[in-house]
């Protein structure tokens, strides 16, 4: 997954993961942005899966059943 990152003019942080949308969070340090991004982006498509909805392939390396 793609993840950008840039620090505002306030000083903190924003991370985007780019293919998954509303997953951005700040942080105070890039990393603590970063993670954040990461957590959030896994539960969205944890909840998308959960509820029978389609996401793109990011490879999580699980095979789509048949």
């Amino acid at each position: 997954m793609k993840v950008e990152c840039e620090q505002e003019d306030d000083g903190r942080w924003i991370a985007e993961v780019i293919e998954i949308p509303g997953a951005l969070a700040y942080g105070d340090s890039q990393e603590e942005a970063l993670r954040k991004a990461q957590v959030l982006a896994l539960r969205i498509l944890a909840d998308r899966l959960e509820h029978g909805e389609t996401f793109p392939d990011i490879g999580l390396g699980f095979p789509l059943a048949s």
